[in-house]
């Protein structure tokens, strides 16, 4: 059997190797007509940024290193011209000859990767403008900033990739301005916790324009849809990606609904013997069973390794993904997986929302509060997704709610769970039960929660309500929600009489604890509905609508 594999990043090299480990006798060769293979690209950001030493750190592997240990042949700078399935061959370019020829497979594997998007903005093909996607993208950038006097920066796009280059640019005492079309940074995270990341920029000396898009790129500018000009430097665009399709989509190749090649959890296509793994293959999600685009490097790795199982015979299917993902900013760490609260309406769910904030470990041991966010499904009690922001010890709890959710835990199970426990590592009850415990009370106790959002609302609808600040009264003369009375919580017990239980009430403290124990006060005295709000005062402030540190938007 002959196996032949098209790209040799993530996603390639890792079938290749399965593929090997179940066959010894298959001829497997992989094409790419890159020059670097098997590289790191999550730790370009930080190469750029001095952090990471040598770039030969980010490619350890080459096609050396593929033959010795695998036996498998990879041909780089040879690009794939054309599929023919019906003759099961491949026209090949070799890019340093330039000689065309022909080779035959029996099984063949689609890793053709993505590319990144760049927007149609005048001036985008200037020398001091770049994507950063690859090694030989990462090479230029660094090269250019050896050699060049750089002051000022400006970042087009906020995902992981612009906001990691932003800080190792910072680093290196460049100026930095990040612009973002929508109304917010972080895409993927709800407003609610994407103003923390806003805020931790902004407290770095990072310009921060949102709701505004890149109209031209001049010599030395960044010209914005509303006439600003910023001074520019360098330019990176850091607006996304698309999977490299087009060579699929020819040889008949179906796509999904996301344009990115559609498979089966086999990584099979709808061609015979042809696979597909990596960037340029479609996911679906596990909360929702739906086709999600969701291109990472931890993906394109089990992809390979399924489609390198299946096409030797073996039995891994793909489970789906999270979209699990985590980056650093400055000193915050930000963390998210499964769906947001926008995506889980958007899906129809009934939801409940909690933002839990308590710090990762006890504070007499350096703790720091981190922000969870926990969106769930009311009917099922089911964890949909979870945001966080925070210091330390975010990587830890966001993989334990990825696995509670992708073994389908509920809310109420959380408070159940046997973590680790130590002073230097948690608090006796981590965060992770809090969230649980949280939304258990809200969903099947009678605790609910609302949102500062739909606080806003209230207030705004005429609605008739009772708005108590639980807190002390020093705290309430400080800052206080308008509309809200000081009645705090010590005291609560002694002025039932002069509210109605018949009319909403909510409660709120400064971060949700002691409202919570205001509520439970006001619901055992027969009041009729009483919600809490979620995070309390400080989660209100930090809604965009209230947030009075936030960035230059419209």
């Amino acid at each position: 059997m002959r196996i032949a594999i098209i790209g040799a990043v993530a996603a390639g090299t890792s079938a290749a190797a399965k593929a090997r480990r179940n066959n010894e006798d298959a001829e497997i060769v992989i094409y790419d007509r890159d020059s670097f293979i098997s590289y790191s690209g999550c730790g370009m950001p930080y190469y750029i940024g001095d952090e990471i030493e040598s770039a030969d750190e980010l490619t350890p592997r080459d096609p050396a290193f593929f033959k010795s240990k695998y036996n498998v042949d990879v041909l780089i700078l040879h690009e794939v011209l054309a599929i023919n399935p019906e003759n099961h061959t491949l026209e090949i370019k070799n890019l340093s000859t330039q000689e065309v020829f022909t080779d035959n497979y029996d099984k063949l594997v689609i890793a053709t990767g993505a590319t990144a998007f760049i927007p149609k903005i005048k001036g985008a093909d200037k020398n001091h403008v770049f994507s950063l996607r690859n090694i030989i993208d990462m090479n230029r950038i660094k090269t250019y900033i050896n050699n060049s006097q750089i002051k000022s920066a400006v970042i087009v796009g906020t995902g992981f990739i612009g906001l990691e280059v932003c800080e190792n640019l910072k680093k290196l005492g460049i100026h930095i301005t990040l612009v973002e079309m929508l109304d917010q940074v972080t895409p993927g995270l709800d407003p609610d916790m994407a103003v923390y990341v806003e805020d931790e920029l902004v407290k770095q000396g990072v310009d921060v324009y949102t709701g505004l898009s890149a109209n031209e790129i001049t010599d030395t500018s960044v010209i914005l849809s509303n006439g600003k000009e910023l001074e520019a430097d360098f330019v990176l665009l850091s607006t996304g990606v698309r999977p490299n399709t087009e060579l699929a989509v020819k040889a008949g190749v179906e796509l999904g609904i996301t344009k990115a090649i559609k498979v089966d959890e086999r990584m099979r296509t709808n061609i015979e013997n042809i696979y597909s793994c990596g960037d340029c293959t479609e996911q679906f999600s596990v909360v929702t069973g739906k086709a999600i685009y969701r291109p990472l490097g931890s993906t394109a790795n089990k992809m390979g390794r399924i489609a390198g199982d299946s096409l030797t015979g073996g039995d891994l299917t793909f489970r789906g993904v999270l979209g699990t993902g985590i980056f650093k900013i400055f000193d915050r760490t930000v963390a998210q997986t499964g769906l947001s609260e926008k995506e889980a309406k958007a899906e129809g769910y009934d939801v409940v929302v909690c933002h839990n904030i308590k710090p990762n470990k006890p504070e007499y041991m350096g703790g720091k509060e981190m922000v969870i966010k926990g969106i769930a499904d009311k009917d099922t009690g089911y964890l949909l997704g979870v945001q966080i922001v925070g210091f330390e010890g975010v990587d830890k709890r966001i993989d334990v709610f990825v696995t509670a959710i992708t073994f389908k835990a509920k809310v109420e199970d959380f408070f159940h769970l046997d973590l680790a426990y130590a002073p230097p590592f948690s608090t006796t009850k981590d965060p992770v039960m809090y969230t649980g415990m949280i939304l258990d009370n809200a969903i099947n106790k009678g605790r609910k929660l609302i949102t500062p959002d739909d606080l806003d609302a209230l207030i705004k609808s005429g609605k008739k309500y009772t708005l108590i600040d639980a807190r002390v009264n020093a705290q309430y003369e400080k800052d206080h929600v308008e509309t809200a009375k000081s009645l705090p919580h010590s005291s609560l017990r002694d002025s039932l009489e002069e509210l109605d239980e018949d009319t909403i009430a909510i409660t709120y403290c400064n971060k949700g604890v002691t409202g919570n124990a205001a509520q439970n006060i006001l619901l055992n005295h027969g009041f009729k509905e009483v919600y809490n709000l979620s995070g309390g005062h400080k989660q209100f402030n930090k809604t965009p609508k209230n947030n009075k540190s936030k960035g230059k938007d419209l």
